[in-house]
């Protein structure tokens, strides 16, 4: 049975959360593949407003399997307030959460690493979310790692401290001034692994080849977005793993004839959080306007969001890199009122017009080239039934398809659950 994938196109934040909860009721098993509690998905049926940061988006639905894959790294302190969060909604998480034992966990001085870090970088920061998230990625390809697994060893409190006191020595290196209390920071993580030790561990490459031999129906689900990914994205501003395609097959030990379906999240605009190039980044009224309208803030971080029109090159160029078969828009309610739309179809890039996605997108040699379409004035919000979009939204999503040569399957008016349309 074919793996299906779904993940985010843009610079994250597009609404991987959403269509995962909406799309569950179809799938056996929700695997996540990659990233940590840098992600945050946001789900809100019922009244009621979920951000998950590792649990899988399938969670409260009863009948899925949720599984944690090995190319996620775990924070157990942020995995337990999830938990506790989850036990709130009497979700029975430890009958529906599985967790793979090659996953690496994220230690106190992981997150000390990454604040010290990004201190010593000065003005040249690239924003990280201090979640310990890319020192821990060092150490899985330094092999200096802790991994779930290693919880079952009578040794992996000594393997620990080694490793911690490594990180202190780091720390020193960097050389700036970071007050913690690491004792404190301890009796929280280790209580925490306790909460960690009451889920299932497995080897979750074989579990998931016997549930593809099964016909049991996987959806893999990413993190972050493709113009992060540590090869692909706007390096060095990127997070540490693989978000496109190809890291559900190291993430989860899918092999790549397996992979089914591929849904690309994108939102009708184009939104950043933290540094890095954005060429259709607006400064004035209508960027403010999107972000208000969009309620834009991250979700981890609480961090503003940057906001600019749709960059349909930046948007190809993932279509590309990740054999996409379906996209799904979000957010379209946030432009209506926009009397006039931008969409970027070009580059100015060194002097010539490009269409393709170049090596370097810094603003001194990148210069949008925008098609302009009309916009709409309705609200969507209440809207059903592709039937009632007005023509103008029509237009825009066709262009859309035209350009990027892949259906729009699924277009979402709101962030609950009910708020989005099948075409």
């Amino acid at each position: 049975m074919a793996v299906n994938l779904l993940l985010g196109l843009q610079w994250g934040d597009e609404g991987k959360g959403k269509i995962v909860d909406v799309l569950t009721n179809d799938y056996d098993i929700i695997a996540r593949f990659q990233g940590g509690p840098n992600a945050g998905h946001t789900l809100e049926f019922d009244g009621y407003k979920h951000v998950l940061h590792t649990i899988p988006s399938g969670i409260f639905h009863k009948t899925a399997i949720n599984l944690v894959g090995n190319g996620v790294v775990i924070d157990p302190v942020i995995l337990e307030k999830e938990l506790k969060n989850l036990a709130k909604f009497n979700v029975d998480y430890k009958k529906s959460l599985l967790i793979s034992r090659k996953a690496h966990l994220i230690l106190p001085t992981h997150r000390l690493l990454d604040a010290a870090s990004e201190a010593a970088k000065g003005k040249a920061k690239i924003g990280s979310t201090l979640k310990g998230i890319g020192p821990t990625y060092m150490d899985k390809t330094g092999r200096n790692g802790i991994r779930v697994g290693d919880l079952e060893l009578s040794d992996w409190k000594e393997r620990y401290r080694n490793l911690a006191n490594k990180h202190e020595a780091m720390i020193e290196f960097h050389g700036v001034e970071l007050e913690y209390d690491l004792k404190a920071l301890e009796e929280d993580f280790f209580s925490a692994i306790e909460s960690l030790k009451e889920l299932t561990f497995i080897d979750s490459e074989e579990y998931i080849f016997e549930a593809q031999r099964q016909g049991k129906t996987i959806l893999a689900e990413g993190a972050q977005g493709s113009l992060l990914d540590v090869d692909f994205g706007t390096y060095p501003f990127v997070t540490s793993s693989n978000t496109t395609a190809a890291g559900a097959c190291t993430g989860l030990g899918i092999a790549p004839n397996k992979i089914g379906d591929v849904f690309g999240i994108f939102k009708a605009y184009t939104t950043r959080v933290g540094s890095g190039p954005f060429p259709t980044e607006l400064f004035n009224d209508e960027g403010a306007r999107m972000a208000k309208v969009g309620h834009e803030f991250g979700s981890t971080t609480g961090r503003a969001r940057r906001c600019g029109w749709l960059d349909l090159v930046a948007l190809k160029y993932a279509v590309q890199v990740n054999g996409v078969t379906q996209l799904m828009m979000m957010k379209g309610d946030v432009l209506s009122g926009f009397n006039t739309l931008k969409i970027c179809t070009a580059y100015k890039y060194k002097g010539e017009t490009i269409t393709h996605f170049p090596y370097n997108i810094e603003p001194e040699n990148v210069t949008p080239v925008y098609t302009e379409v009309k916009g709409w004035s309705e609200d969507l919000t209440e809207m059903t039934d592709k039937s009632q979009f007005p023509k103008e939204l029509n237009d825009y999503i066709e262009f859309l398809e035209k350009e990027l040569e892949t259906p729009i399957t699924i277009v979402s008016v709101g962030p609950d659950r009910k708020q989005t349309i099948n075409r």
